[in-house]
């Protein structure tokens, strides 16, 4: 069926081209290293994405892309529960990424940077989840001094985040430049229950979330929910063309009004130094304060409707 299938579509691609000569289409690029493993690792196939990065090495050598690939293998098998192969993976990265950065910074090969990264965040994620939480932390906080000032600081203080800011005061934010309304400090905030939107210009997941926050700021504005909007630049505007910091300012509030319009009503602090904190190294990032300022939920990505409800409503009727 399937050979007739095929061979019926050849026939017609064929007839439709001798009628119209148009060209073929352009063949697409074959997937990258990391994109194949990638995939086989969603469809749940470990061995698949073994065999893939078997077959690179054995044509290629442990380069950068193969080790990053590495990498993935470490954090596919965490998530399918295999915690044996995905220590050894960590482990492997480890010991593949030191001779490959032997006089090189961190974020000199991005393949790299991904790849010690996510052995670093595996690592610290294994040993939170097999109760050796202070230890975790502790190892989180040892890479962060080594990895201070490059790409990963970010990631890993996303980690050290979700370990340690649920229940406790939010840290406080950089205020110190901002656009939108003046924004308050969180001793302003105490009675009210705040959304921490962490934002980019540059993401798309953000576009999705900013109309579900609108909804929930409008719904609940009355009863007590304030918003307060953080982001960054970047150092480019619209299809990464290079920006000065006052261009690229300029892009953000355009960008703000045309896809976030209830932002204009919103404090919006564009300080890097709040991204470092929160360990913003995925946009969005949802932080949910109560009403004494203290962080009921931190979340790296998206959240649905219904998700950020049941956090807030709660929050909002407690007095």
């Amino acid at each position: 069926m399937i050979t007739l299938t095929l061979i019926l579509t050849a026939a017609l691609a064929a007839v439709s081209q001798a009628q119209t000569q148009t060209p073929p289409p352009a063949q697409q690029p074959p997937a990258t290293l990391v994109a194949q493993v990638r995939a086989a690792l969603s469809a749940h196939d470990v061995l698949a994405a073994e065999a893939i990065v078997a077959k690179a090495r054995a044509a290629q050598g442990d380069t950068p892309e193969v080790i990053e690939a590495v990498s993935w293998l470490a954090r596919g098998a965490q998530a399918e529960g295999q915690t044996g192969k995905a220590e050894r993976y960590v482990d492997e990265v480890q010991r593949l990424s030191a001779p490959a950065l032997r006089g090189r910074r961190i974020d000199d090969d991005p393949h790299l940077a991904s790849a010690v990264g996510a052995a670093i965040e595996v690592q610290g994620q294994m040993d939170a989840a097999r109760g050796a939480r202070s230890e975790a932390i502790a190892f989180l906080e040892r890479q962060l001094k080594i990895y201070s000032g490059t790409s990963l600081q970010k990631r890993i203080q996303k980690n050290i985040n979700l370990l340690t800011l649920e229940g406790h005061p939010a840290p406080r934010l950089d205020l110190s430049e901002s656009i939108g309304p003046r924004p308050p400090t969180f001793d302003e905030l105490k009675g009210k229950a705040v959304v921490l939107f962490f934002w980019a210009h540059w993401c798309p997941d953000c576009k999705i979330e900013g109309p579900i926050l609108a909804k929930l700021f409008a719904k609940y504005r009355s009863q007590g929910l304030a918003i307060v909007a953080p982001t960054q630049r970047y150092g480019y505007v619209a299809s990464g063309a290079a920006a000065p910091p006052d261009e690229e300012l300029r892009y953000i509030v355009k960008v703000r009004d045309e896809y976030y319009p209830f932002l204009a009503e919103v404090p919006v602090p564009t300080s890097a130094a709040n991204h470092e904190r929160y360990g913003v190294s995925s946009t969005p990032t949802v932080v949910i304060l109560d009403r004494d300022g203290i962080v009921r939920l931190y979340h790296p990505g998206r959240l649905t409707e219904e998700e950020l409800e049941q956090q807030v409503a709660p929050l909002l009727a407690r007095r």
